[in-house]
């Protein structure tokens, strides 16, 4: 390694920049806290039960004392939990975890819920792994190899909950007619994952059928399950089916993709199919992520988190059979030249304002 030699001014960078890493490292640490606490349950425990010592928690989540005490003091120490006196004894000391901090760790529909963000701790080991092996072989890397399917309908979900019915129908304004007359609409989403999209729509209005297609097996299973357990599994099916190959039973009152379009090999394909399916009288809505307009540095907070996530797996999920290797930062100048490949001849970007999602219609 050639040795570095550094300037008075380097030197001041140096330490900046190190700590910037070490404060990267501890968010990373208290965050795998967060996910056992998560996983253990033990937020659940706490929430709504007042001041509770360790040994209180340790029995009401079946866990040891002793890791107990320790968690407590770490989450307390990290600001997640609130301590009534530091000058007791360990085994007497009691904690209180705060209505606010219970709704962010517990409520999954918030969008105030940061579980999913302290899921990628353990997920990210994974992905490392993949991703030291694809950066030298280049080939790309199949979406099931992550195991990311539960996670990423948790970041969506409370996205779904609160703003699909709510602001993304209503900005399609001949589409929430029909759905607001009662009529029967039939509804197509490429890229369901989990479904929890299509069951919210379905949820909401009773006339509505929602077909969706996903090349992963393991999402399909789930979305099938959830829309038993919803009591919908006559009017939503999921099917495994590569979106790219033509679909048949089109005419469709909508066609949907959420985020999914900067994932796949073959973006155009899929707009294809999109048009296909929606017909001569269709709408078809494409959401993806809100990314800055041209590449920027220094980047916000929600574009680097973008970049982030691309490196680790939406790039290589992407490449997959000399696929395009769109990436998770797809700018809108990027989908409105797919869009046009595929046969389309406007992409109008709807008055949706969301800090991560930005809505597109295309004609």
């Amino acid at each position: 390694m050639p040795k570095i030699e550094l300037t008075a001014e380097d030197e001041a960078q140096v330490e900046e920049f190190a700590g910037n890493l070490f404060m990267a490292s501890l968010a990373a640490m208290e965050l795998a806290n967060v996910e056992l606490g998560v996983r253990l349950g033990l937020y659940e425990a706490l929430a709504g039960a007042g001041p509770t010592t360790a040994g209180e928690l340790a029995a009401a989540a079946g866990i040891a004392e002793r890791y107990a005490r320790e968690w407590l003091e770490q989450q307390a120490v990290a600001g997640v939990v609130e301590v009534d006196d530091v000058a007791k004894g360990p085994d007497d000391r009691r904690f209180t975890l705060p209505d606010a901090h219970a709704h962010v760790l517990i409520d999954d529909d918030s969008e105030a819920c940061m579980k999913p963000c302290a899921a990628v701790v353990p997920w990210a080991g994974k992905a490392l792994d993949i991703m030291v092996e694809e950066f030298r072989r280049g080939t790309g890397a199949a979406f099931g190899l992550f195991d990311l399917h539960d996670l990423q309908a948790a970041f969506t979900r409370p996205v779904f909950v609160n703003h699909l019915v709510q602001t993304w129908l209503p900005a399609l304004p001949d589409v929430q007619a029909k759905l607001e007359s009662g009529a029967r609409v039939r509804i197509a989403e490429v890229g369901c994952g989990e479904g929890v999209a299509g069951i919210t729509i379905a949820t909401a209005y009773p006339e509505v059928q929602i077909d969706g297609y996903d090349l992963d097996a393991a999402s399909i299973a789930v979305a099938r399950d959830a829309a038993t357990a919803a009591g919908l599994s006559d009017r939503v099916r999921f099917e495994v089916r590569d979106a790219a190959d033509p679909l048949d039973g089109g005419e469709y009152d909508l066609v949907m993709a959420i985020e999914m379009l900067h994932d796949v090999p073959d973006p155009v394909g899929i707009l294809r199919t999109m048009k296909q399916l929606a017909g001569s009288d269709g709408a078809v809505l494409v959401v993806d992520e809100r990314t800055e307009d041209a590449f920027t540095v220094p980047a916000n907070e929600m574009e680097r988190f973008l970049h982030s996530f691309s490196t680790l797996h939406c790039l290589a999920v992407s490449m997959q059979d000399g696929g395009v290797g769109t990436g998770t930062v797809i700018r809108g100048d990027v989908l409105r030249g797919y869009a046009e490949d595929a046969g389309f001849s406007s992409v109008a970007t709807l008055d949706v304002e969301h800090p991560q999602f930005r809505l597109y219609r295309l004609s």
